[in-house]
């Protein structure tokens, strides 16, 4: 993938669409970003497949790229309507390039592509991480640096995020996602998919004392996460749960136990953070589809009273993929002069920050390179 730098930044406000494709979301987002750095978003439209793989119990990459394929035309027109703009007002496209499933993550970056050519705009590969460390500005004014907390179905990491192009990884998952756990855990307890919001609603009515379940990683200093021994141990309870007394309350003991990491980890990262930066504001920010669950933001909420930093998060509806986010992260790329060219490639990995990924990797190298 070439990444072109521009002669310099622009001062001028950026008109970008934004597609993303790396999951079971087929999104298309139209995002106008100020040259003051304020940030408008005109359209945002989502379409889902939770009908497609509810059967399954989770995402078949095959019928996703499938799904991709057809819907995404119809998605972009519908986002472009919303807006009330045609591909002539656009300054940019930005599509997610990985990581992801790869079937899919080249749905929408062909479709970008294919834009960008037809009407002689620049094209932004967008990392899907950096989409997510991007989402909460759109809501709220939120100034670099800042700490984040990315967590969602398939990652889970503490960043320091400086910009675009400049995070740095604090700590990861050394084996499964807080997200991945939520919902496989879900579906051990014949929960409908998506597993994750079905098991924070059973969770509202349980008793989470009830459930004695590991701690991951406490003998170690750093901030990395692990959730696989947590996944393994409330599978074989859910096998034993005889009632709808006892399911609630073992979801209520996941999510304790899930937030608690969280949140423990995120405290090591604050006071490791606050040392590093003195004198200067301290700000969190958790974003991901994880980031939706009371339980998880009420934990970091306290953690951030306790170690003096804000928090923020993105407004519930850019939580989860959408590409609302990718258009933002590709109008600060454009914003700074980055654009690339038409031989980016779809990535199924993309660690945000490659050179700790590639130096100490959290878990084994797979043939596409390091994995987080």
């Amino acid at each position: 993938m070439t990444t072109l730098k521009q002669p310099g930044p622009t001062q001028s406000t950026l008109t970008v669409l934004g597609l993303e494709t790396s999951c079971d979301e087929t999104a298309a987002s139209v995002v106008r970003r100020s040259a003051d750095g304020r940030v408008e978003v005109l359209s945002s439209i989502v379409g889902t497949q939770f009908e497609q793989h509810a059967p399954f119990g989770g995402v078949v990459p095959e019928i996703a790229a499938r799904a991709h394929v057809e819907a995404i035309d119809g998605v972009v027109a519908q986002a472009m309507r919303a807006a009330g703009l045609g591909f002539a007002d656009l300054d940019g496209v930005a599509a997610t390039a990985g990581p992801g499933l790869v079937g899919g993550v080249m749905v929408g970056l062909a479709f970008g592509k294919a834009v960008a050519l037809a009407r002689d705009l620049p094209l932004v590969a967008v990392n899907h991480l950096e989409g997510h460390a991007v989402s909460a500005r759109l809501g709220a004014e939120i100034a670099y640096p800042f700490l984040l907390l990315l967590v969602s179905g398939g990652h889970c990491q503490l960043l320091e995020v400086a910009g675009v192009g400049a995070c740095t990884r604090l700590g990861t998952t050394i084996d499964d996602a807080a997200g991945e756990a939520f919902d496989k855990i879900a579906k051990s307890l014949g929960l409908p998919y998506p597993g994750g919001p079905a098991l924070e609603k059973l969770a509202t009515s349980g008793d989470p004392t009830q459930f004695d379940l590991p701690r991951a990683l406490l003998g170690r200093k750093d901030c990395d996460f692990s959730f696989s021994g947590l996944k393994t141990a409330a599978a074989r309870l859910a096998e034993k749960v005889t009632n709808d007394t006892e399911r609630a309350d073992l979801a209520a003991a996941v999510q304790f136990a899930i937030a608690r990491q969280l949140s423990e980890r995120t405290d090591r990262a604050m006071k490791l953070y606050a040392a590093s930066h003195p004198g200067q504001a301290l700000r969190f920010v958790v974003a991901g589809g994880v980031a939706a669950n009371s339980a998880v933001k009420a934990a970091l909420r306290k953690a951030c009273g306790d170690n003096g930093f804000s928090f923020d998060a993105p407004p519930l509806v850019y939580c989860t993929d959408n590409a609302a986010m990718i258009a933002l992260a590709g109008a600060e790329r454009l914003a700074a002069g980055i654009s690339d060219d038409l031989d980016a490639v779809a990535r199924p990995r993309w660690p945000l920050d490659e050179a700790a990924a590639l130096s100490h990797p959290s878990n084994n190298f797979g043939r596409k390179g390091a994995k987080a």
